[in-house]
């Protein structure tokens, strides 16, 4: 007897266990649709890595959602905490598999893969950690993870008999042994690495962000992407940013905010530099040592324009020593 023709949604990340749990379901005829939540600590795209690319090679239609600054609510106060940085992984899968579920109703998937590995990930792949999102997300029963199936209780499709539990795995643990070979029979080669894609995994974008939400009520998108970019530093209630090439010297004048002041040495190659917050006569010359600091001249005393709109001030300052610098830098 033929299966009723199905549909099942993939939570998808761009990883090779995502790729394959897609894999294992759609060789058991269910139809796939993938769906991918790009938090603004998106990085997955370095190294010339493409999601569209990596759906394509898996023949799913992919839907891309952003997920805007109401997602700032999980990493300012996560309910199961963080990971070693700022990362929340346990409120992350929670958020985006609640999100998922809607995604599955209107599309009419009947029920959500993922390609979590049972003890794969310290904080959010043990054994508890799963159980807390399967129930937290109002997905029990009806979310299913194919690369550790047979590890962990049967779901509603395993028990419909719409999905085959006996062609399901039983992959544990950290190593990545059976995928990469998984990966070799299937043929899929377009994938993220493990370590790439959330910025709040990194211990330096993790400083600046917690930084920016100790100082900061209310954060904008271009807060966010300001993070991305730049060396970053703390004068009491200023944030000094300093680009460390031409490509991140025009994006900081692209995210510069109204009232920000930017820097430039004079006669020399120099950064450009944004100051963040009071514009006190101490906070600009910072900003200004700083410039000087990263400037192209090495000794001596450094003239530096500033202004808010164009650099229509000028201040001389010392070059700084390294040791002024490493005080103030956020880490």
């Amino acid at each position: 007897m033929e299966k009723p023709k199905v549909k099942a949604l993939a939570l998808f990340s761009g990883g090779l266990d995502s790729s394959l749990a897609i894999k294992l379901i759609q060789e058991q005829g269910i139809d796939v649709e993938a769906v991918t939540f790009l938090t603004p600590f998106y990085s997955a795209r370095a190294g010339g890595f493409s999601l569209e690319r990596a759906a394509q090679q898996l023949g799913v239609r992919l839907t891309v959602m952003r997920l805007g600054l109401d997602y700032l609510r999980i990493i300012r106060k996560p309910k199961h905490g963080y990971g070693r940085h700022m990362n929340p992984c346990i409120d992350c899968r929670i958020y985006m598999l609640k999100k998922a579920k809607q995604y599955a109703r209107r599309i009419g998937a009947a029920f959500v893969i993922t390609g979590e590995v049972l003890d794969e990930r310290p904080m959010s792949q043990h054994w508890k950690a799963l159980k807390i999102v399967e129930e937290e997300s109002s997905l029990k029963g009806r979310l299913l993870r194919p690369l550790s199936a047979k590890l962990l209780p049967p779901t509603e499709p395993e028990k419909a008999g719409i999905v085959d539990r006996s062609r399901l795995l039983d992959i544990r643990g950290r190593s990545r042994r059976r995928q990469l070979a998984l990966a070799k029979a299937y043929g899929v080669t377009e994938y993220q690495s493990p370590s790439g894609g959330c910025l709040l995994t990194s211990k330096e974008f993790a400083a600046k962000l917690r930084d920016l939400l100790d100082h900061k009520k209310r954060v904008s998108t271009a807060d966010l992407e300001l993070l991305k970019i730049g060396r970053h530093f703390r004068f009491g209630k200023n944030k000094i940013i300093v680009g460390r090439n031409k490509e991140e010297n025009e994006t900081l004048l692209k995210l510069k905010g109204r009232n920000d002041y930017f820097f430039e040495a004079v006669g020399t190659g120099s950064p450009v530099t944004l100051l963040h917050g009071p514009k006190t006569r101490q906070a600009i010359e910072k900003a200004a040592q700083l410039t000087a600091y990263y400037s192209d001249q090495k000794t001596g005393e450094v003239q530096v324009q500033y202004g808010r709109t164009k650099p229509e001030k000028t201040i001389t300052v010392e070059r700084p020593n390294p040791q002024q610098i490493e005080r103030l830098r956020i880490k």
